[in-house]
């Protein structure tokens, strides 16, 4: 069992519960605090309270994070393409189509099935069914992601993408041209108040920065190649399409038609730079375009 206190700042006056515990415990998902709330494990002012709860400055935030517990999760010899491993961690260059973590209809053929075959030592938080798992990719987004083989180096990497000093570069080809040759979107990303399963730029939505550059114009088209500032969900999705210029194949942000007829997004993670959670040497992986860019008329140089 881990204890951590914590004190509301003038900042964060206002917040509810949840976001606040999730977004100050990089490690722990709002879906898990959430869990916690409901169990009575956060308490605020000595007081249990609902996820709903309204913070106030100067109120103290007790988390109690229970021991892990075994996660039932069938191994699954999956074929990975795996850039790097040591020790404590291992970076995938995950395929499009594969699902990071079990959920409600995809319960296997996940990544994290995957991991548990070829992988024996993940990390897990309070047994989370996505052990290992400190950063996500959308299943039809392909590339880079990193994953925790202890809970040292989880709270390590989760530290880092908390504090926005994790790199990661994606390769996205958007309907439209880009005038400018370079750009930033600050749009705060929240969930989309008429679709719960879509997200939207809203008013009191979680900060979220993305930058951008054009790196091939074509008819119609655009490559970019984004920089992730934050990493809320479906982030360069919404903030691409927020100015205009939806990903190609997005069946949630982007029109139906586009020249190829695809229906998945045309999204790869391309770069990942990271501290390593135990030497603290700088580690920097780029992943070449996948052939599914072939048929686009994208340069493969890009």
């Amino acid at each position: 069992m881990k204890i951590i206190t914590l004190r509301v700042d003038e900042e964060n006056q206002g917040d509810r519960i949840d976001q606040y515990v999730s977004d100050q415990i990089s490690f722990l998902s709002r879906t898990l605090v959430v869990q916690f709330i409901k169990n009575g494990d956060i308490k605020v002012e000595g007081k249990s309270v609902k996820a709903s709860h309204r913070l106030r400055s100067g109120e103290e935030v007790v988390v109690i994070i229970p021991d892990p517990v075994q996660v039932m999760i069938e191994p699954q010899d999956i074929p990975l393409q795996i850039i790097y491993e040591d020790q404590d961690l291992v970076v995938i260059d995950k395929p499009q189509g594969m699902v990071v973590h079990p959920a409600a209809g995809n319960w296997d053929g996940t990544l994290v099935n995957a991991l548990m075959f070829h992988i024996q030592d993940l990390s897990g938080i309070n047994g989370e069914i996505r052990p290992g798992i400190v950063h996500r990719l959308d299943k039809d987004t392909s590339g880079l992601l990193v994953v925790a083989k202890n809970d040292n180096s989880h709270r390590s990497l989760a530290e880092q993408i908390k504090n926005h000093t994790v790199t990661r570069e994606y390769m996205a080809l958007v309907h439209g041209h880009i005038n400018e040759n370079q750009g930033k979107v600050e749009a705060p990303v929240g969930r989309n108040p008429r679709d719960r399963k879509k997200m939207a730029v809203v008013s009191g939505g979680r900060a979220a920065i993305t930058w951008y550059r054009v790196v091939q114009r074509m008819e119609g088209y655009t490559l970019v190649r984004c920089r992730l500032e934050t990493g809320r969900t479906h982030q360069i999705r919404v903030h691409m399409a927020f100015i205009g210029h939806p990903v190609v194949g997005d069946p949630l942000y982007g029109p139906r038609k586009n020249a190829w007829n695809l229906d998945k997004q045309v999204l790869h993670a391309v770069h990942l730079a990271f501290e390593h959670p135990t030497t603290g040497q700088v580690l920097e992986f780029e992943s070449p375009l996948p052939s599914y860019f072939d048929e686009l008329g994208v340069r493969r140089e890009a």
